[in-house]
């Protein structure tokens, strides 16, 4: 028996909390036409994420305004047909890259940065070139973490990651990557760190800073808890299960704006 102190909120009351569909109505046996509408468009862009073009040549010149330097790269993924049907492929590099790379191997490298197409070149183009250079400044604060290299690298995964950071001989490697297209958000950026990477790590040795897009984390606060998680993954030389993101919430900065 229901406790009449307590009030009903109406189902209605939902909507207002979550973007998924909840409180849809209907017309008759089905849905109404304004959300069978609202799904098929966005069922549409989720689509149109996951086999956008990725522009390699935009992205590398933004990065190279910043003051980085910046190779490209691609995964054994022949196209996006090939990248789609076999995920193994996108975790190995093509042997060009591989050579490509290893010419660029340094020893001294606390940071590398690998920006991949993944699931989602919208969310690469909307997000990624943004979140580094706010993310530049955090890593220059007192003990500078320099980014040693910055990978373009297309039909990747986030494993893919692991093995650049391995032949760049990187202390730690942070994986930008277009995630999985929801419905409410087809352009999500997703950061995976991975302390010591090699071929093999698993995702219980990483960490995930995921949900970057409008409605999600802005590019403030995702850049300060990839900051953190990079500083404490060196000093404490682990990253995934063994670092547990205790960052809080970023500092109230005068003038910071959050970005459309």
């Amino acid at each position: 028996m229901s406790d009449p102190a307590v009030p009903r909120r109406p189902t209605l009351d939902l909507r207002s909390l979550t973007p998924a569909r909840v409180a849809l109505g209907r017309s008759g046996a089905s849905v109404p036409t304004r959300a069978l509408l609202d799904f098929t468009l966005d069922h549409a862009r989720a689509r149109d994420a996951v086999h956008a073009v990725f522009d390699t040549p935009r992205l590398v010149a933004d990065l190279r305004a910043l003051g980085l330097i910046v190779t490209e790269a691609r995964s054994q993924a022949v196209d996006r047909r090939d990248y789609l049907r076999r995920p193994d492929l996108g975790r190995q590099l093509d042997a060009g890259s591989v050579e490509l790379l290893a010419r660029h191997a340094s020893e001294l490298c606390q940071l590398a940065v690998v920006i991949g197409d993944g699931l989602s070149a919208a969310a690469v183009h909307a997000h990624a070139v943004a979140l580094v250079s706010h993310l530049l400044p955090l890593l220059a604060e007192g003990d500078d973490v320099a980014i040693g290299h910055v990978v373009v690298a297309s039909g990747a995964r986030v494993a893919l990651g692991d093995e650049i950071g391995a032949i760049l001989g990187a202390r730690m490697v942070v994986t930008l990557i277009g995630e999985r297209p929801g419905l409410s958000a087809p352009d999500s950026l997703g950061a995976y760190l991975t302390f010591a990477p090699k071929p093999g790590r698993t995702d219980a040795e990483r960490n995930c800073v995921s949900n970057v897009h409008k409605a999600g984390l802005s590019h403030d606060e995702a850049a300060f808890k990839i900051a953190w998680l990079v500083r404490e993954g060196l000093a404490r030389e682990a990253t995934g299960v063994a670092l547990k993101d205790e960052s809080g919430d970023p500092p109230a900065r005068i003038g910071t704006i959050r970005p459309e």
